[in-house]
């Protein structure tokens, strides 16, 4: 869970994928976009889990930081090596998040 903390409204870019049997450089490369996120002006959080599908959800304060987020030089080459060998099929949706609301459980 993200410890994401923003009052809504905001923007999520919920990112499904279906990976390739090919691991060369992935984890270091998800690893520098998550590192290079965190100094995007406008980012928010990000909550991921993988199994077959991974999910990987990112929050933002506005469109046009996402867009900034898409350009970014270094997320193009993460994309274009996706599409090239790590990705079999993967569809983003952006969307904004109006409310929100969580449960914890109390330890016993």
């Amino acid at each position: 869970m993200s410890a994401l903390n923003h009052p809504t409204p905001y923007y999520a870019v919920i990112f499904t994928s279906v990976r390739t049997d090919v691991d060369d450089g992935y984890g270091a490369m998800s690893d520098r976009m998550m590192e290079l996120a965190v100094t995007q002006p406008g980012f928010l959080g990000v909550d991921s889990a993988r199994e077959e599908v991974g999910i990987t959800v990112s929050y933002w304060t506005s469109l046009d930081a996402i867009k900034n987020w898409k350009m970014n030089a270094g997320h193009l080459i993460a994309q274009k090596t996706g599409r090239e060998k790590w990705y079999r099929s993967f569809t983003t949706r952006i969307c904004l998040v109006e409310k929100e609301y969580s449960f914890q459980a109390q330890d016993q």
